[in-house]
């Protein structure tokens, strides 16, 4: 708590200051002080590691599942979940320069580098983050993923069994998911399939943003949410997202099932 008030206090006097943690004690354990740090406008840059269920073997006590739940409700803060190493020094850097309160955060695991159909890195020589932005993984008409962090690899072993069976979706990776990109919102909507897919509390995070544009914007395509149900056990990451149908298999069968309501054969 100490070390949370501290470096708010320290960005709003010419010191650049990061506050790196776990995420249990960098966003839950000191919520007070970053609410604090809100109301007075400091310049804190809040980093943290072992997010979700990520977290893996240190269990339910460690496995910050609610970052989106509890840092959305202060009014100055932004929150980037990046996809990949890559987009993570951007993003890191994108957040030095840039006046205000940021939370950029990921998971536990050595997370691969996300690279375009062609084998080359999305994220790459060239790219510059842009806070909002939501970044076309993949293409596809027959449905949209919207997923972040972790998951983003994840989904696109998905589409590579999706696409063996004749099906193809946009995997979108959505670095900002407090701050939708409407845009891409209503071009995902309009293939008629939006599922969110994310290693966050169902009800508190990429889904909810999603379904509350969804309703603000009027647009109605079937959605499906994916994310966690319970507090999770103590096991490898993938063992613990199967264990809540968040593997890229389950991602397959939910996509194929939503498609079969919406398409007679």
């Amino acid at each position: 708590h100490s070390t949370a008030i501290i470096a708010g206090a320290l960005s709003v006097n010419e010191v650049l200051t990061f506050f790196a943690d776990f995420g249990v004690f960098g966003v839950d354990e000191t919520f007070n002080q970053h609410r604090l740090s809100d109301i007075n406008g400091t310049n804190l840059k809040l980093v943290c590691t072992h997010l979700g269920l990520d977290v893996g073997e240190d269990g339910k006590t460690h496995q910050c599942t609610d970052y989106l739940g509890v840092l959305r409700n202060l009014f100055g803060f932004k929150i980037i979940i990046p996809a990949d190493p890559n987009q993570t020094d951007r993003a890191v850097r994108y957040v030095a320069r840039t006046p205000g309160n940021f939370l950029v955060g990921m998971g536990r695991s050595k997370t691969p580098v996300i690279t375009d159909e062609e084998g080359r890195p999305l994220f790459g020589e060239g790219y510059e983050f842009e806070y909002g932005r939501v970044d076309l993984v993949r293409e596809g008409e027959d449905g949209a993923v919207l997923t972040m962090g972790p998951m983003v690899y994840r989904a696109v072993k998905a589409w590579e069994m999706l696409k063996q069976r004749g099906v193809e979706v946009k995997i979108l990776n959505v670095p900002c998911p407090v701050d939708l990109d409407r845009d891409a919102l209503k071009e995902a909507a309009g293939t008629g399939l939006v599922v969110t897919y994310e290693d966050h509390h169902i009800d508190t995070g990429l889904g909810a943003s999603v379904a509350l544009a969804l309703a603000d914007e009027g647009l109605s395509p079937k959605f499906v949410r994916m994310g966690i149900r319970s507090y999770g056990g103590s096991g490898k990451p993938d063992e613990l997202f199967s264990s809540q149908g968040l593997s890229p298999e389950d991602l397959v069968r939910v996509v194929l099932e939503s498609l079969e309501l919406r398409r007679p054969y």
